[in-house]
């Protein structure tokens, strides 16, 4: 065995508490290389009294590594632990001093998990596992009150430009709250809201304040309202990494300079506050000089904008928070904003903008989620005419679920497109099938999903602006047959716990393959998906020890042959197979 592939770390997602009385330990070995772990636990105060083995499942795999985890339930809410690992007639454990041939006397030189203490545990809301999220740029969704629209607006459904606007509003998305409940949705996720000079509002001029172009607190609070009325959670979008240049305080201290009482609100390199030979002399939000980026760290303005993060939580009784640019503000401000938001709603939820890893956000201590651009780029990565094969994407989300907690997986922010990609439907080439994949391993896989608005009836645009195309409401000109398809995709995950809660594993993922099969499993249910996402017909078979499945979407039963399901699948679609557990 190859000893320099072992990996354990005792804390965060190696060794974690799940709930009240779980802790999951995961490992890590080379790919293909040990037969067996065993997790070998005890107490170290009394060793022989509460020794006990728990044989480790191989709960994922990527190019290099096999991850195997187990699921412990100590009696007295601690242990020490080691692993014992074998493979060809060989046995070595592994613990805190090293890799050994014989387990030393126990606890010394143990893991250890000195207390599972519930204040410890991460959780998320709990509605957050259950939510389909629709993503909604107000000024693109729908126009409800003409009388608000700002000057020289575009043309609804012109091409989108960085400055143009069109006139979308808050009073448009009440106006359709019938096509999105249809839809099947549960949970709205707007982008900024509040005064700012642009049409995407990331610039904010005054976080206490609805920008007119979108209505006012009043019809905020009428549309929360009316969202709760239906079932529908509602989160907002903050912007405090950075701010608009007209934004009082700074504009006080491009007044005021050095005299202006908020210079230590931001980032000035030396005065007078300006552009020089095209570079600003304060930081900003990437190169954006209208852009100021907020001393987060600054007392003051950790405590303003903790006050508008409560605010909106109070005064409109929003459900949570989006966080724009959230890793370029400091962990101390989050761990503050935390606890703010709890201590306002302990069920708001909390989704930063992290593009990469970002478990020091996920500890329990800042997030609840982040927007999981991982996810999006290696599912379209999969579906779209790319050379990846089953194994490779298997291999892919393997080292994406081992990033994090099993509980954080289970509510991480999933999504296929957003305001700042191209659309997933010209992202799979414009080709309806590929979506159609994706979408239904987006619905089927751990993970709580988001849509992008316009996504389900076949919107495409490029690169942001293209993106952030105007919402058709024709619907002689939406793909109505799209549409269909998503409320069913949408309605089998909101009917069945199992594709929001259950164990996910994929059982075919095979090199210069590109069909897959992956189940979902819990105590009640089993699903299984048939992908074949290959341009001809082919027929998919796996052992099966049971003649009990149904289809999911027409209901028809559906038989094994000689222990075997064996399902041929048109060119790039797919079936979703279930059967109960008694």
């Amino acid at each position: 065995m190859l000893i320099e592939a072992f990996y354990h770390a005792p804390r965060s997602n190696w060794a974690y508490a799940y709930d009240r009385e779980t802790i999951h330990l995961r490992v890590r070995t080379k790919r293909d290389d040990v037969e067996e772990v065993i997790a070998v636990t005890g107490d170290k105060y009394d060793w022989q009294a509460h020794q006990a083995d728990y044989p480790m499942m191989k709960i994922a795999v990527d190019k290099r590594f096999d991850y195997w985890g187990a699921e412990i339930r100590p009696a007295l809410k601690r242990f020490s632990y080691g692993f014992l690992m074998r493979a060809r007639g060989e046995t070595l454990f592994m613990c805190e001093t090293g890799v050994h041939s014989e387990p030393p006397a126990p606890p010394g030189g143990y893991f250890e998990f000195p207390y599972l203490h519930p204040i410890d545990i991460f959780r998320a809301p709990d509605w957050a596992n259950n939510a389909v999220f629709y993503q909604i740029m107000p000024d693109r969704f729908a126009n409800g009150d003409p009388d608000n629209d700002p000057e020289d607006i575009a043309e609804w459904g012109s091409p989108p430009t960085p400055e143009n606007h069109f006139g979308g509003d808050l009073q448009g998305v009440l106006d359709q709250l019938d096509y999105v409940e249809e839809l099947g949705i549960n949970a709205i996720y707007f982008t900024p809201i509040f005064t700012s000079p642009s049409n995407h509002k990331y610039d904010t001029v005054d976080y206490k304040k609805i920008d007119s172009q979108f209505g006012d607190i009043a019809l905020l609070k009428q549309l929360v309202n009316a969202c709760h009325e239906r079932g529908i959670k509602v989160v907002l979008d903050a912007v405090f990494n950075h701010c608009s240049e007209q934004f009082a305080p700074f504009q006080d201290v491009l007044n005021h300079g050095e005299a202006s009482k908020y210079t230590d609100w931001f980032h000035i390199h030396d005065f007078p506050v300006g552009f020089y030979d095209g570079q600003a002399n304060y930081d900003t939000f990437g190169f954006f000089g209208q852009m100021p980026k907020l001393n987060t760290a600054n007392p003051e303005v950790k405590t303003y904008l903790l006050e508008v993060a409560e605010f909106w939580l109070k005064e409109v009784g929003i459900d949570g928070w989006r966080l724009d640019v959230a890793n370029e503000v400091d962990h101390h401000f989050w761990r503050a904003f935390r606890k703010q938001v709890k201590s306002a709603n302990p069920d708001a939820y909390i989704i930063g903008e992290v593009w990469s890893n970002s478990l020091m956000w996920l500890l329990g201590d800042q997030f609840d989620s982040v927007m999981n651009y991982p996810f999006a780029d290696k599912t379209l990565g999969f579906f779209t005419e790319s050379a990846m094969d089953g194994a490779a994407f298997a291999n892919e989300m393997g080292a994406l679920l081992m990033c994090y907690p099993q509980q954080t997986n289970e509510v991480i922010f999933n999504l296929l497109s957003s305001h700042d990609t191209p659309r997933v439907l010209t992202r799979v080439g414009g080709d309806k099938r590929r979506l159609k994949l994706s979408v239904v391993f987006l619905m089927t896989y751990i993970g709580t999903p988001c849509i992008f608005y316009g996504d389900e009836i076949g919107l495409q645009g490029d690169d942001d602006p293209d993106c952030r195309q105007c919402m058709i409401w024709n619907p002689d000109e939406q793909d109505r047959e799209l549409f269909d398809f998503y409320q069913l995709l949408i309605r089998l995950r909101l009917d069945n716990p199992v594709l929001r809660h259950g164990q996910f594993r994929f059982l075919k993922a095979d090199q210069g393959d590109r069909r897959i099969i992956y189940e979902r499993l819990d105590q009640h249910c089993h699903f299984t998906v048939w992908m074949n996402n290959t341009t001809d017909e082919s027929t998919l078979s796996h052992p099966m020890d049971t003649d009990d499945w149904i289809d999911a979407l027409s209901e028809e039963p559906v038989e094994t042959v000689d222990g075997s399901l064996r399902i041929t699948i048109p060119p790039l679609d797919y079936r979703i197979l279930y059967r109960k557990i008694q």
